[in-house]
């Protein structure tokens, strides 16, 4: 198994926060409160991480700069400087892009934890065959979203998902009733994967390549989800006891769930999460529906960080140090200083998301003189967003 190289993180900002109050913690970044972070030309950033990152801020632009941003840190016209400058950045200068066009931010206590997902490969067939038992299921047709900021004010940002039944509009099914049957003349399978444990892994991941039995490759891609709270079933082996010392990885937890097939298919039934998908023709997409690069893409709470800034980790391992770009979301994925990096796919890949486990602290790199304004909003007597 391969050990990760350690690393010391950068000790978390104590200065007073211009937003909010790191001791009541938030809802969002805004209330969570936010510090102005240390110097960006200080940060240990190379050149080739710069670009890499520069790349994907790029991707990110249009979307920073027409998206509400649920975090009340940015508005889509602070944007609007960085990404022109983006666009004219020549070879070798995208370090010093990062440190003209932003500054380093903390949110919160800035105490971060970092997990790692990654492209799995299983073994799939387009039809029902013998091996091949587990369905995947596209987006059902009765599977209704509703935002719920269009009904009251104070849950603006909030979303739900649930089904009708009769006149009332209720939970959707969970992993158990689907499972059973539920999505039976409501959903359309896309294909049949062999392996229920790995299935359940990649739906976590939440895209994923399909080998067929004739060596042909699909790619499958999150459609949506079912509503139902994420629960980590890795967490719950720990607590009970299941696993050992070395187990604790997602490669120790599916050699489990093999070894144990009827205990397992009880356990993974108490995530009541499922994900559906559908085929897609090109690489897997984030949040903002852009292709996610490995080494580079991260998933965060958008109420924490906006979707496509910046962010700097500062981590106990060396391979999750870096500028990363959040370009995505997760089930798991709740709260300030929370992220998910991708590693891309292939066993390297699956080596390292399945082990990331990474402490230390983080910085959001927003547009130059966002903490002026927000200081001054609040100032001016508390005219702060209020997503």
């Amino acid at each position: 198994m391969r050990r990760p190289v350690p690393a010391t993180p950068i000790a978390p900002v104590t200065t007073a926060p211009v937003t909010g109050s790191t001791a009541a913690g938030g809802a969002t970044a805004i209330k969570a409160g936010l510090a102005p972070g240390p110097s960006i030309r200080s940060l240990p950033i190379s050149e080739a991480q710069a670009a890499r990152a520069l790349a994907a801020f790029r991707l990110s632009c249009p979307s920073l700069q027409r998206r509400a941003d649920s975090s009340g840190l940015t508005r889509g016209a602070d944007w609007q400087p960085a990404c022109a400058a983006a666009a004219t950045v020549g070879g070798g200068e995208a370090r010093t892009f990062f440190a003209q066009w932003f500054e380093a931010v903390q949110v919160g206590d800035g105490k971060a934890f970092a997990t790692g997902y990654y492209e799995p490969e299983i073994a799939g067939s387009l039809d029902r065959r013998s091996g091949y038992e587990v369905p995947i299921y596209g987006r059902p047709d009765n599977l209704i979203d509703v935002d719920l900021g269009l009904f009251s004010a104070d849950l603006k940002g909030r979303k739900i998902r649930g089904r009708i039944d009769g006149t009332n509009f209720i939970p959707y099914f969970d992993r158990t009733e689907i499972d059973g049957g539920a999505l039976d003349g409501h959903a359309r399978i896309i294909a049949w994967a062999a392996d229920p444990a790995e299935f359940f892994f990649l739906q976590i991941q939440g895209s994923g390549r399909l080998r067929l039995p004739n060596g042909r490759v699909i790619r499958i891609g999150y459609d949506s989800q079912n509503g139902r709270d994420y629960t980590g079933i890795g967490a719950l082996m720990k607590q009970r006891g299941l696993l050992g010392p070395g187990q604790t990885s997602m490669q120790g937890i599916v050699q489990w769930l093999h070894d144990h097939p009827q205990e397992g298919q009880a356990i993974m039934r108490e995530n009541r999460s499922f994900v559906f998908f559908r085929e897609l023709d090109g690489p897997p997409l984030g949040a903002l529906g852009l292709p996610v690069a490995a080494g580079v893409s991260a998933a965060a709470d958008p109420k924490f960080v906006p979707l496509g800034a910046p962010v700097f980790l500062s981590m106990d391992r060396a391979d999750a140090t870096g500028l990363w770009v959040a370009q995505d979301t997760g089930g798991a994925i709740r709260g300030s200083n929370r992220f998910d990096t991708y590693w891309g796919a292939g066993d390297d890949a699956r080596a390292t998301a399945g082990g990331m486990a990474a402490h230390g602290t983080a910085f959001v790199l927003l547009p130059l003189g966002t903490l002026d304004r927000l200081a001054a909003e609040r100032a001016d007597g508390g005219a702060l967003p209020n997503p």
